[in-house]
């Protein structure tokens, strides 16, 4: 009786131990997925907006006088 009490509890803490490593694995992958996303659209919109003042031309220098280095 000794030994199948420990066979069951052996077999629940297991099971439970399991389940948690499973939805904690799960909600971690989650949000690692979720980081990766939302960094690869931040840097997708700043290099959009970096080429963007790249492409227009700076008068600043020709308006002051000044030379252009």
């Amino acid at each position: 009786m000794m030994r199948t009490r420990l066979l069951w509890f052996t077999s629940g803490a297991l099971f439970t131990g399991g389940t948690i490593a499973y939805y904690l694995h799960r909600d971690l992958f989650k949000d690692r997925y979720l980081l990766v996303n939302q960094l690869k659209d931040n840097f997708g919109a700043l290099e959009a907006r970096v080429s963007t003042l790249e492409s227009v031309p700076h008068h600043s220098n020709a308006q002051d006088g000044g030379s252009s280095t």
